[in-house]
């Protein structure tokens, strides 16, 4: 299926992330479990759908950053902006509310934390998170990044705080940290659908190819090193390019790549814009508020 088939276990699954990854949800129940028995006893036990989430976001984002997925975006371009939307749009918003609100209280409470928190300002996670997605994909950026690894790793990482920084003012975890309600968080999560159309924009309506990486033979088998281990010099020997693997012509799989971006984008936006809207309606005449948590009035 779509050439996976010519790659070896390793290649498709990356046994050491796995292994990670496997870690990062052993470590989870052990926080839930054994570490609030010990340390926070009256705090109230992780709820199933806590778990659920927790869980569901971590196997999506080794499944983007990690496995196949990860190895197809490399192949094809609409698969590379599935990741993207995956990993910043999907997964940020099921960790945050995934983990309790004892281990985050826990986490940030330490004196360290308060000489950053004017990074946390709505305004700063807003633009942070928009401004290094947008420049991420202007082609130069986008050939360099995907050809140096180590850069591929450290902006991959810092877009990752970037967008679990955005998102927490969206769907905070602890109610007393919270900086955003009802019409501001509404007003924040239409800028953010806002400022990330320019950039999938580009991408939809150019009329030639904008990245290398996915029609250049040469090009393609620099950045496949990323996920295979050794010299991929192979893949030229046996594929002859990119193109051996996608289904649709460069133009059309960059298109199709913009228009997934956008619409995972318009429907996260959109749901949570919808159930903020819902909260903060019934709130203002007097019904009950459940669901994402509330906000403590003295942060306004």
């Amino acid at each position: 299926m779509l050439g996976l088939q010519y790659f070896s276990f390793e290649e498709l699954w990356s046994p050491i992330v796995m292994f990670f990854y496997a870690a990062l949800i052993i470590l989870y129940f052990y926080l839930i479990g054994p570490w609030r028995e010990r340390h926070f006893p009256a705090e109230p036990a992780a709820t199933l759908k806590q778990k659920l989430l927790f869980l569901g976001g971590v196997l999506l984002y080794y499944l983007a950053q990690g496995g196949p997925l990860e190895l197809l975006g490399h192949m094809i371009f609409s698969f590379h902006m599935t990741n993207m939307a995956i990993s910043y749009l999907v997964v940020p918003p099921m960790i945050l509310l995934g983990l309790p609100t004892f281990v985050w209280r826990a986490f940030f409470s330490k004196p360290f934390w308060q000489r950053l928190r004017p990074m946390m300002h709505p305004l700063v996670t807003l633009v942070l998170f928009n401004v290094l997605f947008s420049v991420y994909h202007v082609p130069e950026v986008h050939e360099y990044v995907m050809l140096n690894f180590t850069l591929h790793r450290i902006y991959y990482f810092v877009l990752l705080v970037a967008s679990f920084m955005m998102w927490w003012q969206i769907v905070s975890p602890v109610p007393e940290w919270t900086r955003l309600n009802g019409v501001k968080k509404m007003g924040y999560i239409f800028a953010n659908g806002v400022l990330l159309t320019p950039a999938c924009a580009l991408i939809i309506f150019s009329p030639q190819p904008l990245y290398p990486m996915y029609n250049d033979p040469a090009i393609w088998v620099q950045a496949m090193g990323y996920c295979i281990p050794g010299d991929t010099g192979w893949l030229l020997e046996q594929f002859s390019g990119p193109e051996f693997f996608n289904f649709l012509p460069p133009i059309e799989d960059q298109q199709l790549g913009g228009v997934i971006m956008k619409l995972v984008q318009e429907f996260m936006y959109g749901a949570i814009l919808a159930y903020v809207f819902t909260q903060w309606y019934k709130k203002e005449h007097g019904e009950s508020n459940d669901g994402l948590p509330n906000t403590n009035p003295e942060f306004q």
